[in-house]
């Protein structure tokens, strides 16, 4: 099953894909609808609104997660490219939901970065209620496998040994198309993964170079902390950032970012400039 959230005048609804319509199954965004119950209940839903699927502007899969926990660092391609050293554990960093935009829109680079870079990554949602997670438990607990595009500022990223201030800036993280259940994708083990920059061919890795599975995933965050339906965990990008290049290559106005996994579908965003802050006079 594929799942959606469709963007309208009249604000947003959950859609799920049938051929190629979507076909609205109630509830405000995917988000709402794992929170409402488990997401083989919308499966025999009909009788919404339908429209076309290659018309439709899609939201943020999730637009309002409570929770968007990302991996750094977690296949073997891109730790090599840095000439770092195999994390025995998982290196985590988190988003915001402001920094979330939908599949089609455009990619804000603000005006403080010079230094954006791309990463395609496999993304899960959370489909209920977990915590300290056996592996039986966290596969039940990852309702379906979505694309991520976590941009980064890396100028910012690096600014201190925290991550969190470049990867979290506002409109630029693209999450969709839609949510795949595991059962159409062999639950992710070994999906092609690719993003291009103006056609040109950028990043191609396999999820299969990962360290860690989604479900070993959810049972380590799960240690941590109760991970709770429409939560986005992105598991981290393969080799051929920007930021690996000799030079250096950034995103720059006008490019445009299609980022795909195999299954699953693409990501198409073009890069806009942040418009300029109006600065507010000072009081004399």
């Amino acid at each position: 099953m594929r799942l959606a959230t469709v963007r309208d005048a009249t604000g947003t609804w959950a859609a799920r894909v049938e051929g190629d319509e979507l076909i609205e199954i109630g509830g405000t965004d995917v988000g709402d609808v794992l929170r409402r119950g488990p997401v083989a209940a919308v499966g025999a839903v009909t009788g919404g609104r339908r429209v076309a699927l290659a018309g439709a502007d899609l939201a943020p899969l999730v637009p309002r997660p409570d929770k968007i926990v990302c991996l750094g660092r977690s296949y073997r391609s891109h730790i090599l490219e840095q000439s770092a050293e195999v994390p025995a554990h998982p290196t985590l960093f988190a988003k915001f939901a402001r920094a979330l935009i939908g599949a089609r829109d455009p990619i804000r680079l603000p005006a403080a970065s010079t230094d954006v870079d791309w990463e395609v990554e496999l993304a899960f949602v959370i489909g209920r209620s977990v915590r300290h997670a056996s592996a039986e438990e966290a596969y039940a607990a990852i309702a379906g496998y979505t694309v991520l595009n976590d941009v980064s500022m890396r100028d910012w990223q690096y600014r201190t040994g925290q991550w969190l201030q470049g990867k979290t800036f506002e409109g630029a993280t693209p999450v969709g198309p839609v949510l795949v259940t595991g059962d159409e994708v062999d639950d992710a083990r070994d999906l092609l993964l690719r993003c291009e920059v103006d056609g040109e061919l950028m990043q191609e890795g396999r999820t299969s170079d990962l360290l860690w599975s989604p479900v070993e995933i959810v049972q380590y965050l799960s240690t941590v902390v109760t991970l709770d339906p429409g939560d986005v965990i992105s598991t981290g990008t393969p080799g051929g950032v920007g930021m690996a290049r000799t030079p250096p290559v950034w995103l720059q106005p006008g490019q445009v970012v299609r980022t795909s996994i195999e299954g699953i579908g693409e990501l198409v965003n073009r890069c806009e400039p942040e418009q300029e802050p109006q600065r507010r006079p000072v009081p004399a």
